[in-house]
């Protein structure tokens, strides 16, 4: 057996003796949007640090643990804080949980972020759907032998991100009234702010948002055939943009402004998935 599966396979086991994921929709909550795993209902905990061959999260603001319970009505896997390819894991490790949810049984995962704006028509507290991405971290979590027991060693990206959720997820917003925008989603490596030059390269090949998440989960959604929802909060403008110089509190407290309506959003797309 693949010992990356393998791995997987511990993790999603030792979850599954203390909850019942199957059916449920995955969320991944990004930097300052923690809050809404608070309001889970009937919760059950597991500390990453108690799953097997799960590392700790380090970035402030990432609580380190799943939820099982249910949003809106409906039952949800929520992860409240991520493991980013910057703190030092590897791709593979990056993408475990995603790999995880699969084995646990869940239908859909929504992926959440925070992003900087390169698209000048964007403004702080701005929220996007992401409707396709480049991968510009350097590596990958596909690299390598292929976990034929998840998916295909060459799968297709053409719709990577669900097209029918998005749809979705556009109409739940226009219910609501919430603005949002679409656009392409870039990732970098991390941890330092992308430089200037760097953002106008990234405006140049077609990026509206950067970031140092989300990529790899969405690569290992799509290999294991896990559909993918991706909402970007854009928490300030990118780098070169504005002048003044970026900040990870800055990102945080703009996070903080739109809380209730990103929550809002989340909650009624859960709803009606």
């Amino acid at each position: 057996m693949n010992e990356v599966f393998e791995r997987c396979k511990q993790a999603a086991d030792y979850i599954g003796q203390h909850l019942d994921a199957k059916d449920a929709i995955g969320i991944v909550l990004g930097s300052g949007l923690g809050e809404l795993g608070d309001e889970i209902e009937n919760p059950v905990y597991v500390d990453y640090s108690d799953i097997p061959n799960f590392p700790k999260t380090t970035v402030p603001g990432h609580k380190g643990r799943l939820i099982c319970g249910y949003l809106n009505g409906t039952k949800v896997l929520c992860m409240q804080g991520r493991f980013h390819f910057y703190e030092g894991h590897d791709m593979k490790t990056v993408a475990m949980p995603t790999r995880v949810m699969k084995l646990l049984g869940v239908k859909a995962l929504i992926l959440t972020n925070a992003a900087g704006g390169c698209n000048k028509t964007f403004k702080p507290g701005t929220l996007m759907f992401i409707e396709d991405f480049i991968n510009y971290m350097g590596d990958n979590p596909l690299y390598g032998e292929n976990i034929d027991e998840l998916g295909p060693r060459f799968p297709d990206m053409t719709k990577a991100i669900d097209p029918e959720y998005n749809a979705l997820g556009k109409k739940v917003a226009e219910e609501l009234g919430i603005e949002v925008r679409s656009g392409v989603y870039m990732a970098f490596r991390g941890p330092n702010f992308e430089t200037p030059a760097e953002i106008r390269f990234a405006q140049t090949i077609g990026a509206d948002a950067v970031g140092m998440s989300t990529v790899p989960e969405i690569l290992a959604a799509r290999h294991c055939g896990l559909k993918v929802i991706g909402i970007s909060c854009i928490t300030n403008m990118a780098a070169g943009m504005t002048g003044e110089e970026l900040t990870h509190e800055e990102v945080q407290e703009t996070a903080d402004k739109v809380k209730d309506q990103f929550k809002q959003l989340i909650k009624e797309i859960v709803r009606q998935m």
